[in-house]
Parts: structure tokens; sequence; C-alpha cells
């Protein structure tokens, strides 16, 4: 049976089971994780959850410990770790209530712990980032979707930006300029700690909003994810059916 990890952002806790089992979180060198893990069987994996934000919800994305989330999930023997993250739509690719696979991202953040290898508890090593998805698994997911019936796209740039504020219209046309389809909060450094960690790690981007300056007349961000969020995630859920059946 394979073994895969999940990771969870917001609205993400409805893909859990009611029986799945909760493991007591274990402290690691770089502290202790985002919660428990919740594992469960579903096809032919164990899937093991990480909800990112903790239980309930109030780990702002800066301050995730995803060294500790990432490190917990290596230990646990998992040989692919599936980030599900609610993000904005800058590009018209990216449409609300939709799934995207993206192959690329941006690094707009600051002040996070982005490295195990930095010569503290690791020696320093300098890791190959580039693609910053794992293409096996990228592919894995792409013929879960076909599947599924799911429209997967799977060329989209992920912007990554600090949070938890969201950002300004000018703060999105810069992204746009720069080649983003995409904005978010939390898929850095979790990929990047990912790679480091030797995990096979992709990234399904679930539309919930138009971003700042993109929204109709009279539209609100938070009124989008009101009406989006339950939709992606039930794209995400059937995704993950097809995935862990193959």
């Amino acid at each position: 049976m394979r073994r895969i990890g999940l990771i969870g952002g917001t609205g993400s806790a409805v893909l859990r089971p009611e029986t799945a089992r909760r493991l007591e979180p274990a402290t690691t060198p770089w502290g202790d994780p985002s919660g428990a893990l919740h594992s469960w069987r579903q096809g032919c994996c164990e899937v093991l959850f990480l909800p990112r934000h903790g239980e309930p919800a109030g780990i702002a994305p800066h301050l995730v410990n995803y060294r500790a989330n990432v490190w917990t999930l290596r230990e646990q023997g998992v040989e692919a770790v599936l980030g599900i993250n609610a993000v904005g739509g800058i590009t018209p690719r990216a449409v609300p209530g939709t799934l995207l696979l993206p192959d690329q991202l941006i690094d707009y953040t600051w002040g996070r712990e982005p490295s195990f290898c930095d010569g503290t508890v690791l020696p320093l090593r300098h890791v190959e980032f580039d693609p910053p998805f794992d293409g096996a698994l990228r592919s894995e997911l792409v013929a879960a979707a076909r599947i599924a019936g799911i429209d997967l796209p799977t060329v989209a740039t992920y912007g990554v930006t600090q949070g938890p504020r969201l950002e300004t219209a000018a703060e999105i046309d810069r992204l746009a300029a720069d080649g983003c389809d995409l904005v978010g909060m939390t898929a850095m450094p979790e990929a990047a700690l990912a790679r480091e960690a030797g995990l096979r790690y992709a990234l399904c981007a679930a539309v919930v909003n138009r971003a700042a300056g993109r929204l109709p007349p009279g539209g609100s961000i938070h009124g989008e994810m009101a009406g989006y969020l339950a939709a992606a995630m039930s794209h995400v859920a059937r995704l993950l059916d097809a995935f862990c059946a193959a």
C-alpha cells in the first residue's frame, strides 16, 4: 500500500473522513508541527493528513512551522506529498471553483525559515530546485484528473506572498507582470523543504477567488471565497479518489 502525505490548507478539512485515526504529533528537531496527523485508507493508499494551519485553523501563513510539518511526514515514511492550497486567480485561466497544477513558482516571502540545510542542524547544502514540483507525481495527478473528468491545467506559475493580509491591486499587477497566474501564501518554503527532505512533492491549487483588481464591480474576495471554496474542494476530493484508486 502506498503511503502519501497530504498537507491541507484552507477548507481542506472536508477531505478527512470521520473514520480517520488521529496520530498525536511528535516534536522534531525544528519544533512541533501544526497539529496531529490523521490517517485513513483510501483505495490503494494510506493517507496521512496534516492541517497546515492547525486545528482549529489559526496559524497564520508566515508563522506555520513548515520545517516541522515536512519533517514529520518524512519521519512517517511517506513516498509523496501533495499540498492542497486555496489560492486567488490572477489570469483568465485561473477561474474560481477550478483546480490548477502549477509547474512553477516565484517566492515573494521573507523572514521564514527556508531550509533544513543551513549549517545549523544539518550541513549546508545547495539543492537544485528547478522544476520546483516533482514531474512524475504531477503526471500521476494529470492521469487521475483525466479519470475523474476534471480539467486540470498544468502550466501555471504560483506567486507566494507573505500574508496574512491580502494583496493590493497594484501588487497583483506586479505579480501578473512577473508571469504569475495564481497568488497564495503557503507554497514556500514547503515545496523547497520537501525537495531537501527527498520527498516527491506536487501542489494542487484550488482557485477560490479572483485576486485584487480582478473582481467584477461590487465583488469581494471574501464573498468569492465563501461561494467557491466548497466547489473547489469537491474537485480536490474527486481528484484524490482517482489518484488513490490508481
